[in-house]
């Protein structure tokens, strides 16, 4: 049969007209009741099954603990018991389902062929006029999304009216044209191919070969002061810091910005203080590698529901972008296996694919496990990050908005309740106890045209993420996943028009993370989708070729994972992410015999401090939560003036304000580098006397008080 253009844009593979419906394609099939299964067919079956099972069983065991925890806080039961608990109700959890898969009554990932080619089902083709627009808006919107930040001198750069007036355009177009053909469309006529043990086993061993790369790279982040810091403040005394813990020992009230809601630093601290490991290398060496594993596994399950065809392809392309293009400080690959312990990036790297997945097979069939999972995945988004009561009602949102498209409103208000109810009232509960967040004046806000320069970047890796953006609709599998994509693209390109941002901003006041909001498209995926595009008469070789070209693409105008410029070192051997030198210097600073107070220390080892030790308090673990107490305030002026001293700078405070301050913070020590004479030399002025001294590399000089 002699197929269009415009149809083989996303034509896909279906089982001919007449056959059995397919199996979706992360559930096998129901276990025989007969006893005529093999050993071998046991096993093909459970390596068809083990993303699934990996990524599910995760879900549900981290949605128990994030519940448990904040049950804890109506207890007042210690970390370490409430961790004990957690593994004891997954235990019986794990149990239940073993019991109702032996009786037939569960659901496991799918076997059967995958990626070959069968009869296409006839698929609706598109107007041909309101595709040409949607295609060239679309194209017209990457292009210039892409160039508007590359100003070479001759002239200005592109007006960002014109990427976000097209990309509306282009957007509004293709929900016009994915609702048109759902609604022409029956209901199982495009499902996706089934998992093989193959390709299963290919993602599973990309996954566990990419945790064990993360293992290797050490990218610093000022952030882990607290997250981490956090963490070790649970392994060393057993209990949840409710009050502040890095700037006063809990004598401070904690920052109304970080409340106490995500779970995850809780889960690390108390991990590492049931098997009596440091909490650092329980959450870098233990636990940040089986979420490495979850991560890809959950990109993997993404394109595998997405991809109309060749979604191992398509994968190995998608991973390709998140290693080769890292270097800007807010792409998409600096938020995956180098920073893997923070809980925003694994919102990002995992939640988000995996909400897409349970979107996708809750309006596919409706089950009750897909419901289930749906609000087992919210609670799970809550336990990691701050981050996902904004960025979960943009992604649910758009889904549910496409769904009410077609007429699905009962299905789309069930899923948004699902997805929201938790999040939100774990948000309006913090701000109840905390009060209003304290707007912060130092904090910057992104326009769109830097929105979109920042996350889906600019030149043309921009233009490759502007074309998955705005044509993603177009080119990924029919039906329900062209649905969500178009419904992603749609409150995408609303938030990138002229104006929106600012206006949010004006209204909520939490301009300092919207620039986050691109999180909710799945871009890597679509990403990779891309190259499964149907070129007339050139089939697999196409694919290929445009597989070719992309990653190519990445590998020459990409900054890779492991560069420099992407604020990652690479290490023979398994490191804490954090630079070496300052880690021994820490603890090298532990073991002196100080007086009890507060030490006083260059700012990259005041970071660096709370990672190690929670008994050494330090004037200013991170000058950048400051502004929570009012960046005016004495609170924060005395450690501004104190730091400066100890970083060395030319332009310090008098004397008197110098001894002060130290008076007031209860400052007992002070510990600088040997090349820092201006504090060599005050140190005794303040009071202080010399009474140790490291070597070279990193050659320290220590004071305390006389």
């Amino acid at each position: 049969m002699r197929r269009t253009p415009v149809a083989n844009v996303d034509s896909i593979a279906v089982a001919p007209t007449g056959s059995d419906p397919a199996p979706r394609s992360d559930q096998a099939p129901q276990p025989s009741n007969g006893t005529g299964r093999t050993p071998t067919a046991r096993v093909r079956a459970l390596v068809a099954a083990a993303p699934v099972l990996l990524t599910d069983g995760a879900v549900v065991a981290f949605a128990l603990w994030t519940v448990l925890y904040h049950l804890a806080f109506l207890f007042g039961l210690a970390p370490s018991a409430t961790f004990l608990i957690w593994a004891g109700g997954c235990l019986v959890v794990l149990a239940g389902w073993l019991w109702r898969r032996r009786r037939g009554r569960a659901a496991s990932a799918a076997g059967g062929p995958a990626d070959q080619e069968v009869v296409e089902g006839a698929a609706p083709t598109y107007p041909r006029p309101l595709f040409a627009v949607v295609l060239g808006a679309g194209t017209v919107a990457a292009v210039t999304a892409g160039l508007t930040t590359v100003n070479d001198g001759v002239g200005e750069a592109i007006p960002w009216w014109i990427p976000g007036g097209f990309g509306a355009v282009a957007a509004a177009g293709a929900m016009f044209l994915v609702r048109r053909r759902w609604l022409a469309t029956p209901a199982g006529d495009a499902p996706a191919a089934a998992a093989t043990p193959l390709s299963s086993a290919y993602a599973v061993i990309v996954a566990v070969l990419a945790a064990i790369s993360g293992l290797f790279f050490a990218r610093n982040s000022v952030d882990d002061a607290f997250f981490l810091g956090k963490s070790v403040w649970v392994a060393e005394r057993d209990e949840v810091p409710l009050r502040d813990f890095l700037f006063t020992d809990g004598v401070a009230p904690a920052m109304n910005s970080q409340p106490p809601v995500p779970s995850i630093e809780v889960f690390y601290g108390a991990f590492a203080h049931v098997f009596h490991l440091h909490a650092a290398s329980a959450t870098w060496y233990i636990v940040t590698p089986v979420m490495s594993v979850l991560a890809v596994l959950a990109l993997w399950r993404l394109v595998q529901r997405w991809a109309p065809r060749r979604a191992v392809l398509a994968f190995s392309v998608a991973v390709a972008y998140l290693y080769l293009v890292a270097g800007e400080d807010a792409a998409l690959g600096t938020f995956h296996l180098t920073r893997l312990h923070q809980g925003k990036t694994m919102f990002v790297a995992a939640v988000v694919p995996l909400m897409w997945v349970y979107l996708t097979e809750w309006f596919d069939s409706r089950s009750r496990r897909g419901l289930i999972l749906i609000a087992a995945l919210s609670i799970v988004a809550t336990g990691l990050s701050t981050t996902s009561a904004i960025v979960l009602p943009l992604l649910v949102g758009g889904a549910v908005f496409a769904m009410m498209l077609v007429g699905r409103w009962r299905d789309a208000i069930l899923a948004g309740a699902a997805a929201l109810v938790y999040p939100l009232g774990a948000t309006v509960w913090s701000r109840l106890n905390a009060g209003p967040i304290t707007e912060n004046a130092a904090a910057a806000f992104y326009d769109a045209e830097v929105t979109y320069r920042r996350t889906i970047l600019f030149g043309v890796l921009g233009v490759i993420g502007g074309l998955a953006l705005w044509l993603g609709p177009l080119v990924t599998r029919r039906r329900t996943p062209q649905l969500l994509v178009a419904g992603s693209t749609l409150a995408m390109s609303v938030l990138l028009f002229p104006g929106v941002l600012e206006t949010l901003n004006s209204l909520t006041g939490i301009g300092v993370v919207l620039w986050r909001m691109p999180w909710m498209f799945a871009l890597p995926a679509v990403i990779g989708i891309l190259c499964t595009v149907d070129l007339p008469r050139l089939r697999a070789f196409g694919s290929a070729a445009i597989a070719v070209a992309l990653v190519a693409g990445f590998a020459v105008l990409g900054t890779p994972m492991w560069s420099p410029k992407s604020y990652v070192t690479v290490h023979e051997q398994p490191v804490w992410k954090l630079p070496q030198q300052r880690k021994l210097i820490v603890f090298w600073m532990t073991r002196l015999d100080r007086p009890d107070g507060v030490v006083l220390a260059p700012s990259t080892l005041m970071h660096t401090a709370p990672m190690v030790t929670s008994r050494m308090r330090v004037v200013s673990p991170n000058d950048r939560y400051l502004p929570d107490y009012g960046i005016d305030s004495p609170f924060a002026q005395d450690r501004l003036k104190l730091v400066a001293l100890a970083n060395g700078k030319p332009e310090l405070a008098p004397v008197p304000e110098l001894a002060g301050a130290i008076e007031r913070l209860n400052v007992t020590t002070i510990c600088v580098y040997s090349g820092n004479q201006v504090a060599r030399d005050l140190a005794p002025q303040l009071g202080f006397q010399q009474f140790a001294t490291r070597k070279r590399p990193g050659a320290m000089t220590c004071f305390r008080r006389g």
